[in-house]
């Protein structure tokens, strides 16, 4: 990208870098209207705005007032202490063997858990519910039946109710359905919603989720921990080097 100058106030360039940094700066949600190119004209305009502002601010001495340097002190502060803890945190790195070794001494945190993926014809009566499985073993599909007659409204995608794990069905139908086999269809289950008729679609046994999967959440938990470790030695060694009194 050409780092062409877009305006010049009193004698300053603004430059193409400076327009693409300013953005760079907003929220993305902003950045998508200012990354247009109104949005960028009017960007331009602000820090052409802002330019001509810090001109006024030292035209009237303002540089020199009291009360501004005494901030331009507080901010030096927070840069230089937010700069030391990066410089000592960001030559702490991670190995491949620490990420290894670390997976396999806690797998059980990436599990995925035990799921089942089922259909299901909801209706008030058992009576009702005894009469769809009768129509569904002489040949009406499941499906057609979750459109027909399901007070649910999966129904209309002929009852699929999509993969859930343990905990997130009532205890009734979740046992009936973790029981249940591949294609399978169970008698009536009885609920506080009514009555169910479930068939399940897919079943999948609680599994580790393979080392490649989660390798980025595993160096960034182990980055955190060595940085957490790091600055708190750090603390301790300044400590004993520094003086410090606690009042």
């Amino acid at each position: 990208m050409e780092n062409n100058v877009l305006a010049r106030v009193n004698g300053v360039e603004i430059t193409q870098e400076h327009l693409e940094q300013t953005l760079s700066r907003y929220p993305q949600e902003r950045q998508s209207y200012l990354n247009t190119d109104l949005g960028r004209k009017q960007l331009l305009e602000q820090i052409i705005s802002f330019e001509l502002m810090y001109n006024y601010g030292k035209e009237i001495g303002l540089d020199k007032d009291a009360q501004y340097l005494a901030q331009v002190e507080v901010m030096k502060k927070e840069i230089l202490i937010q700069s030391a803890i990066n410089s000592a945190l960001s030559k702490i790195d991670i190995s491949e063997e620490e990420i290894a070794k670390y997976y396999n001494d806690n797998k059980d945190m990436f599990m995925d858990q035990e799921s089942v993926r089922a259909k299901h014809i909801l209706v008030e009566t058992i009576e009702e519910c005894e009469q769809i499985a009768k129509e569904i073993s002489e040949g009406l599909s499941f499906e057609e039946a979750a459109e027909r007659f399901s007070s649910c409204p999966s129904g209309a995608n002929g009852g699929d109710l999509g993969a859930f794990t343990r905990g997130r069905m009532v205890p009734e139908f979740e046992k009936a359905a973790f029981e249940l086999n591949i294609g399978e269809i169970s008698g009536p289950v009885q609920t506080q919603f009514g009555y169910h008729l479930i068939k399940v679609e897919e079943k999948k046994s609680a599994s580790v989720k393979p080392l490649e999967e989660v390798k980025n959440t595993v160096a960034n938990t182990l980055l955190q921990e060595k940085q957490s470790s790091k600055y708190a030695e750090l603390v301790e060694e300044l400590t004993n080097k520094y003086t410090v009194e606690r009042l």
